[in-house]
């Protein structure tokens, strides 16, 4: 098996801009949104309920274990670089981190990417009204628990930081990209036990783009050939400004 590291976290984060920055160097691959943790996580819910019965009667429950060790090595049949850089919001949940540490890797190592939630649910606005003038988004129910692109990532990020013992989180903040990319990919390396390789911020190109009609958002995954900031001047609603700031209070976000 390749050396398999996840790249989780908060949408908006910068996540295909550094897996971008990451597929410069040679020894890595990092795509966009894989789907693994989901086909992981459907297999063994599989296993135990639909399948369950066929399996227990013809003794083949250890069968699971065989078909979730494969899916990661099947989806990623065709790549020839060594370390894969597999890009899941979710990873960061309780359940698929156990089922990566079972059927992948005992000490992986999970990249969380965040953000204050206002200036993600700012980016998201403007992205839509940039493709629809008269977006309302106040009709959208952005901060809903349990919900994604936000909410679920957001409680899986808040579990990572209360259950990282052993160090299988390293926490990197959009900002802290942007400004100082240097230091942010030297902590990277430093936590993946990676040899240090020296990346462009000036010429970045995305290798892998994403098909972006597919999540019925054009531009979700364009990112700029320079690295830097690009001024947000988006308005919105006050109510949901006070949500968001709520949660950025909560999460250390804003004082």
């Amino acid at each position: 098996m390749k050396t398999f590291v996840c790249l989780s976290g908060l949408p908006r984060t910068g996540s295909t801009l550094l897996t971008s920055i990451l597929s410069q160097n040679p020894e890595i691959h990092a795509e966009g949104n894989s789907a693994v943790s989901q086909l992981m996580w459907d297999m063994r819910t599989s296993c135990l309920t639909t399948c369950a019965e066929r399996l227990i009667a013809c003794n083949r429950l250890s069968t699971m274990d065989d078909l979730l060790k494969q899916i990661p090595k099947i989806y990623y049949k065709d790549i020839k670089e060594p370390i894969i850089v597999d890009k899941g919001r979710t990873w960061t949940l309780p359940g698929n981190f156990e089922i990566v540490k079972k059927y992948i890797d005992e000490d992986i190592k999970i990249i969380v990417m965040e953000r204050s939630i206002t200036d993600i649910v700012k980016s998201f606005v403007k992205l839509e009204k940039e493709h629809d003038p008269f977006y309302d988004e106040t009709q959208m129910d952005f901060l809903k628990q349990g919900t994604d692109p936000i909410m679920l990532p957001l409680q899986g990020l808040n579990w990572a930081k209360k259950n990282n013992h052993n160090n299988n989180f390293l926490f990197i903040n959009y900002n802290d990209l942007i400004n100082n990319p240097e230091e942010s990919l030297e902590r990277i390396y430093k936590f993946c036990g990676w040899e240090p390789f020296k990346h462009d911020f000036e010429n970045i190109v995305c290798k892998h783009p994403e098909n972006d009609a597919a999540y019925k958002v054009p531009g979700l995954h364009n990112i700029r050939k320079k690295l830097g900031f690009k001024k947000n001047d988006i308005e919105i609603s006050e109510k949901l400004l006070e949500q968001c700031q709520r949660i950025d209070k909560i999460m250390g976000y804003i004082e």
